[in-house]
């Protein structure tokens, strides 16, 4: 195969720039007319084919007040695309030998063990239904606000004394921002680090990947590096006509927060395994290249093969109670399923976040496909754009 091309494609305020192996131009076309139609402002696209970058894109603009562009550097914050980054980071202390899938939560952390979750209790939670997303502690009895969550020991401790609110292991309710306190406080406890130190030091760092969940002094002294998200349309749909006990109304709204708060320095400083990590599509694609490249990368063995079998594992399948659709969760990421129809069969898990970023690592075939971007679309399972991309790149290869 060729090098890959440059492109230029005129897009808003910055050209449609980076890299893409011929072969790929489809992706290429369609991220150009979505950037110069308005459809999307700024993003970036990138694709590996095993260890080979063959599709690396990036253009718009990265903030709409300003008129700031996208360049090759620009962060933007991945909502729960960040999940993905955060299983990752328990898949390497699972290969390691020192977090066991089916395990008790409370063999690791003990006081998690109240309220019957701990191995004699009536409601035992296993490592695997906290990654499955059906432990049934998907948000917090407490009324929180964003910024409860900054202290991620003290955000646990709640959650460990809480009585799952539904029967562990009975179907799934994502855990939309629980999902990175219950994680990172695993990861605290085995290793003595938090999940953004754990992070940098075990996989972004050996990999070269620009990727943080509790954003650095140099990324807080560089605010041009960091995207604006630009909020979607109204949903029109008010939570405050549930019922108050209701499972999606708990999660999704306690707490809830405006994507205006994606660029406030304590915001990028916290560490949200959940929805607060910062990169862009190289970034991702490149950690989540592990899993696609069957757990080598660049002569580095990060995780066995078999620990990646475990992966597609179905913990979940069904209507999701907070998502309201069909979804098939194995551990620590979703599997295929018609609510997300770019997303092939096959031995593939992804996620996706709230306005529409993705990621996938498709082990059959050896790919690992990461798009992020500022401008929100509404919704999160099956929103068009993703699909959009998804498709082209599948089509291309």
């Amino acid at each position: 195969m060729s090098g890959p091309a440059r492109t230029s494609v005129e897009a808003g305020a910055g050209a449609l720039e980076g890299t893409c192996a011929p072969g790929f131009e489809g992706v290429r076309e369609l991220l150009g007319r979505n950037l110069a139609t308005g459809a999307e402002l700024g993003a970036s696209l990138c694709v590996m084919r095993g260890e080979e970058v063959v599709v690396d894109l990036w253009g718009g603009t990265a903030d709409a007040a300003t008129g700031r562009p996208w360049t090759r550097d620009t962060v933007v914050n991945t909502y729960s695309l960040t999940k993905t980054v955060t299983a990752l980071c328990a898949l390497l202390l699972v290969d390691r030998g020192l977090l066991a899938p089916d395990a008790p939560v409370s063999d690791y952390w003990p006081e998690f063990a109240a309220a019957g979750k701990g191995p004699d209790g009536p409601q035992t939670v296993l490592v695997r239904h906290i990654l499955g997303h059906t432990s049934g502690l998907s948000g917090w009895d407490r009324a929180m606000a964003v910024d409860d969550l900054y202290d991620g020991p003290a955000a646990a401790a709640l959650l460990a004394g809480q009585k799952p609110w539904w029967t562990p292991d009975d179907g799934s309710g994502y855990h939309a921002m629980s999902f990175g306190t219950l994680v990172g406080e695993l990861v605290r406890r085995i290793t003595g680090r938090t999940l953004g130190a754990f992070l940098a030091d075990e996989l972004a760092e050996p990999l070269g990947a620009d990727y943080w969940i509790g954003a650095p002094r140099a990324l807080l002294d560089a605010p041009e590096r960091v995207a604006s998200m630009v909020p979607p349309p109204p949903s029109g749909f008010d939570y405050a006509s549930l019922p108050a006990d209701s499972v999606l109304r708990r999660t999704l709204t306690n707490p809830a927060f405006a994507p205006a708060l994606t660029t406030d320095p304590a915001f990028l400083a916290a560490e949200l395994g959940a929805a607060n990590g910062q990169g862009n599509a190289r970034s991702v694609a490149l950690l989540q290249s592990v899993i696609a490249c069957g757990g080598t990368v660049s002569g580095r063995r990060f995780l066995a093969p078999a620990t990646i079998d475990r992966i597609f594992e179905v913990q979940a399948d069904g209507v999701d109670r907070v998502l309201g659709v069909p979804v098939r969760f194995g551990l620590g990421w979703g599997l295929p399923t018609p609510s997300m129809p770019g997303v092939r069969p096959g031995r593939v898990c992804w996620w996706t976040g709230f306005g529409g970023s993705v990621v996938t690592a498709d082990v059959d075939r050896g790919i690992s496909v990461a798009y992020v971007m500022n401008k929100m679309g509404p919704g999160l399972i099956g929103a068009p754009r993703p699909n959009a991309y998804l498709d082209a790149i599948y089509e291309a290869l």
